[in-house]
């Protein structure tokens, strides 16, 4: 397979209708800068034939329309973009607070990531809500976001055998990432808790509650404080469903 190298960027056909712009090989907040950057300038230029970009950690997927564009066009677009000014203010960001009940039967791995890590469960929930993370990417299901930025201090390796059921809410880790189901799904992440906001609404635009650059903070609740949200989430009460979000 091809690789074109444009700048910070190479390319890489992926058949005859998706082309791969990948950037350095490693993982942080600057190259996902970058990955967004380009992103919304690919978006933003309405390139002809140009049907979707899908961004991820380091690189982002162009699907397009062979019929209306030629590979070599859309390289020669997107290099064009690369030579503009980058305008894309991380300030803008969203800043969006997530409250989380950690441990008991909503989080049934928090004693095993703290064994894990030679740590007590309120160690690993300072920890992790301690720390802002950015959403990196959502995918694997529709509004899961992919989080950077968790502490090595509380890695752990995934579940040798996946669950194969997951509750809507659940916040886990994986390796070094840490992430929330938004909906009911089997899953492999260690779950160390639950949120009771919704972070999927099919009807609403758009329908996740994270979406990628977003600043995400974890807040520690009772269970008391769990339940009372989640009621206001089920009357539909727009406050709870919202919290959070700046």
């Amino acid at each position: 397979m091809r690789r074109l190298d444009a700048g910070d960027f190479c390319f890489r056909p992926m058949g005859d209708q998706s082309l791969l712009i990948e950037f350095e090989e490693s993982i942080g907040p600057e190259i996902h800068r970058k990955v967004r950057a380009l992103s919304r300038a690919i978006e933003g230029a309405q390139i002809a034939g140009a049907r979707e970009v899908i961004p991820a950690y380091r690189s982002m997927l162009v699907h397009y329309d062979p019929q209306e564009t030629s590979i070599e066009d859309l390289c020669l677009r997107i290099r064009e973009l690369e030579s503009r000014p980058d305008d894309l203010d991380d300030s803008r960001s969203r800043r969006v607070r997530v409250p989380v009940c950690y441990g008991g039967d909503l989080g049934p791995d928090l004693p095993y990531v703290a064994q894990h890590n030679g740590l007590t469960e309120d160690d690993v929930v300072a920890i992790h809500s301690g720390a802002t993370y950015r959403v990196y990417m959502v995918g694997f299901l529709p509004g899961f976001p992919y989080l950077g930025g968790m502490s090595d201090r509380i890695a752990t390796p995934r579940l040798p055998e996946p669950r194969t059921r997951t509750p809507a809410g659940s916040v886990g880790v994986a390796g070094t990432q840490t992430g929330v189901y938004p909906i009911e799904s089997p899953g492999g992440w260690r779950i160390i808790g639950r949120t009771p906001i919704e972070l999927f609404v099919a009807h609403e635009v758009p329908p996740a509650r994270l979406l990628m650059g977003d600043s995400v903070e974890f807040v520690p609740i009772s269970r008391c404080e769990f339940e009372e949200i989640r009621a206001g989430v089920e009357r539909g009460e727009p406050e709870w469903a919202r919290m959070g979000g700046t």
